[in-house]
């Protein structure tokens, strides 16, 4: 049920970014959520795109150095607590968080998480188990249509 996550190595420079978005225009790619994080040096670009086999195909042939990873991704409601509810069983149940980021989607009333934990099938069943949809590579179209 996970989501394949794409992270992509940039050299920390101005245009990089830029580059690299344009290259998924140029390919058709859509980006369904993105998140950046950097360093002095160099910065990693996470993504969730529509197509992952042929943005990870795209990248390689651009000497991008990248690779895929499952996390899950999840809608909870959007409403204050909303967070915190989802931290927290996964916190006492003993599932580490190693990053998350959000994304917007066409659908009033709700919110959507991209969550990195080491263990991704333990991670989505006690979230499935207490409520919290996961939502699939799949279900991501209809979010965006």
């Amino acid at each position: 049920m996970s989501v394949k996550q794409i992270s992509i190595f940039l050299v920390n420079q101005p245009g990089s970014l830029a580059a690299l978005t344009k290259l998924l225009q140029a390919n058709e790619i859509d980006l369904r959520a993105m998140s950046l994080a950097e360093s002095e040096d160099f910065g990693i670009v996470r993504i969730i795109v529509d197509d992952v086999f042929n943005c990870n195909q795209v990248l390689k042939d651009n000497n991008y150095v990248c690779s895929i990873t499952k996390v899950v991704a999840v809608e909870i409601e959007d409403k204050p607590g909303a967070l915190v509810n989802v931290l927290t069983l996964l916190g006492d149940n003993g599932i580490n968080l190693e990053y998350s980021y959000a994304f917007l989607a066409k659908k009033a009333g709700s919110a959507f998480l991209i969550l990195r934990v080491p263990d991704v099938k333990q991670a989505e069943m006690i979230l499935a188990q207490n409520g919290i949809r996961p939502i699939t590579q799949d279900d991501l179209s209809g979010l965006f249509d």
